[in-house]
């Protein structure tokens, strides 16, 4: 199964999940953005690939409006050269809207994220040869007040059928890819790696994720990120 149909395999199972209070909104990019979202499969996932580097969900600034992982609107569109009409979600936070690649705002983990991309391999070419770079949950939750959400919070009884779903679909991703290394951005991701992967015959690693919201990313992200991706095997 290639990415494509991992894709819409994915939708049609998230499709009938609920989610309680403190849960409001939810946004699935791979509906409303599924042509940004479809190209960057096009262009930049066909397998296989040495490293797969692992998000855990959407943020409200990157991928809910450009449907690509850490999707900061100007890295995608000027650095990834991808631009496509992005929809609507059906139910619209009022603080959290979607205006695709007119979005005036930026995701600092994804500026983070793919500026070091860019300084390192220059082109997004180059860096995708070697590298995939993938969401294992594509919802992205807000409160009531417009606060991001962030699935391993979820109750026992919404998170198990949503980490089914997304453990198949992290096993035909890597099942298509078949990387050596599938490294997750941040410690959740690292979990599910380990979680959905039992069998995989490469090796598992974590490094840290871009957020602000982590004092020592903000303390130099891509030194970092880049010391532990060496520490895990990967050449540059």
């Amino acid at each position: 199964m290639d990415l494509h149909a991992t894709a819409h395999a994915l939708v049609k199972d998230l499709e009938p999940l609920r989610f309680s209070t403190p849960v409001t909104h939810v946004y699935n990019p791979l509906i409303h953005a599924a042509r940004p979202h479809h190209a960057y499969l096009e262009r930049f996932g066909r397998g296989p690939r040495e490293v797969l580097l692992l998000g855990m969900n959407p943020g409200p600034w990157g991928m809910a409006q450009t449907g690509v992982p850490f999707g900061d609107v100007t890295m995608v569109r000027d650095w990834m050269g991808i631009n496509a009409p992005v929809d609507r979600p059906r139910q619209e936070h009022p603080k959290r809207p979607i205006r695709g690649f007119d979005c005036p705002r930026s995701e600092v983990s994804g500026t983070r994220f793919w500026g070091w991309a860019r300084e390192r391999y220059g082109t997004a070419e180059r860096f995708f040869r070697q590298f995939f770079v993938y969401n294992y949950c594509p919802l992205c939750f807000m409160e009531e007040s417009g606060r991001n959400f962030t699935p391993d919070k979820l109750p026992a009884d919404e998170r198990t059928p949503l980490t089914d779903a997304c453990d198949r679909a992290l096993r035909r991703v890597v099942a298509y890819l078949q990387p050596r290394l599938a490294i997750g951005v941040g410690a959740f991701a690292g979990k599910r790696l380990r979680g959905a992967l039992r069998d995989f015959p490469g090796e598992i690693g974590t490094i840290l994720h871009p957020s602000p919201a982590s004092p020592a990313a903000n303390r130099g992200w891509a030194e970092a990120a880049e010391k532990q991706l060496k520490a895990l095997g990967v050449t540059f």
